[in-house]
């Protein structure tokens, strides 16, 4: 799995972590390991101007995503087609505020962005209760196991962002 990680933030990021949870959840959701998958971080004016080109939305976000070969989980047995995943645009300084409001750091913000934006770029969204029930179920798995795995304490954080 090809993950690149280009911090443009100014802000000092755990980007190992990241890292790894964005390749812990591809691996989850069974992506092809030759398929490529980028994550920027961005200030909170670099965000807010993605986030206007892109949502028509005013102020910066947490997470953008931008998926590009529209790949999705591969399922048991079956041939896993490769490519492009696209792109997840971080804003630490909104993971930060948002962290701090639900009583929990930035970096596992982030891992929870990070997690939220790979679920994007594989197709899901959370538009209707439905699919955020599924989304949102599939995304605290997907952060527990991989908290699990690391020896972290307590159940993953409760998802900020909508």
């Amino acid at each position: 799995m090809s993950i690149d990680i280009n911090n443009e933030s100014g802000w000092e990021v755990d980007e190992q972590s990241v890292l790894d949870v964005a390749r812990h959840a591809l691996d989850r959701m069974r992506i092809h390991p030759l398929s490529e998958l980028s994550v920027i971080l961005v200030d909170a004016e670099a965000m807010e101007q993605l986030h206007i080109q892109w949502m028509d939305e005013p102020g910066p976000t947490d997470v953008m995503s931008f998926p590009m070969d529209e790949l999705r989980p591969g399922k048991e047995g079956e041939d896993l087609p490769q490519g492009l995943l696209g792109d997840i645009v971080l804003c630490p300084e909104v993971a930060l505020k948002q962290g701090k409001a639900a009583g929990h750091s930035m970096d596992e913000e982030l891992h929870l962005l990070t997690v939220h934006g790979v679920l994007h770029v594989l197709g899901y969204d959370h538009e209707d209760p439905d699919e955020e029930q599924e989304m949102f179920g599939l995304q605290k798995r997907i952060l527990d196991d991989w908290r699990a795995a690391r020896g972290l304490e307590g159940p993953s954080p409760a998802p900020t962002t909508r």
